[in-house]
């Protein structure tokens, strides 16, 4: 299976990197429950990115939970050399990984060595890298992620000329190829962001930080379906 599969016209993925990791769990149990089908897992080096976040040891112990109730993972990896790292995410449970096209010098390669471990893969791209440059390897992946923030750091505000760059994208890739979006998403931008063509939107913040992280997801859901 893939993402073709897993894509039910629209996804909320909760980004557990805003998650509360003392009740991760729990929170995780909730929103399957509430009909999460995708989860966002952030990993930061330290490098590509500043903070140092989440890694392989964290995901093997949720990937159970999620792949019990018939949910996947995708891994974002915000590093350096990201093929290094493909081999312990497969390992841990991961079923996809997003690299970023700015960490790397030959995305086709290193898509290929993604699949060698049986994921699903795609490429991720900065504000300041045009969709252009991103669509003319878009063929070699399985989704495009379009940061509408600077990626690393949880709870950055939304950039609104992420709207016209996703509309650029979506009209230089082909219609079954997933649009992603990650950061600042929430209830003021969802709806929008659909009618420009985004297929997967990934929710920190506007899902984890109130009480009831499964009303949030589930509130998001109405707004893009």
């Amino acid at each position: 299976m893939g993402w073709s599969e897993w894509v039910r016209g629209a996804e909320i993925e909760p980004s557990l990197y805003a998650s509360d990791m003392s009740r991760l769990g729990e929170e995780i149990r909730a929103l399957l429950e509430a009909g999460t089908r995708v989860f966002h897992f952030d990993v930061g080096d330290g490098h590509f990115v500043e903070p140092i976040t989440i890694g392989p040891i964290v995901l093997q112990w949720i990937s159970p939970i999620v792949h019990d109730a018939g949910g996947v993972i995708d891994v974002h990896l915000m590093v350096e050399n990201p093929a290094k790292h493909f081999r312990a995410f497969a390992a841990a449970g991961g079923d996809s990984v997003t690299f970023h096209y700015e960490a790397v010098a030959d995305v086709a390669a290193t898509a290929a060595a993604a699949r060698d471990h049986e994921l699903q893969v795609g490429v991720a791209f900065k504000p300041q890298t045009t969709p252009e440059d991103v669509a003319e390897v878009a063929g070699a992946v399985d989704l495009v992620l379009c940061m509408s923030i600077e990626p690393g750091y949880s709870g950055q505000a939304f950039m609104p000329e992420t709207y016209e760059r996703v509309r650029r994208l979506r009209a230089l890739i082909p219609r079954e190829l997933p649009v992603q979006v990650d950061g600042g998403v929430g209830v003021e931008n969802a709806a929008r962001l659909r009618s420009e063509g985004v297929d997967l939107f990934v929710a920190g913040s506007s899902v984890f930080e109130g009480d009831d992280p499964a009303a949030a997801y589930r509130r998001l859901t109405e707004l893009v379906r």
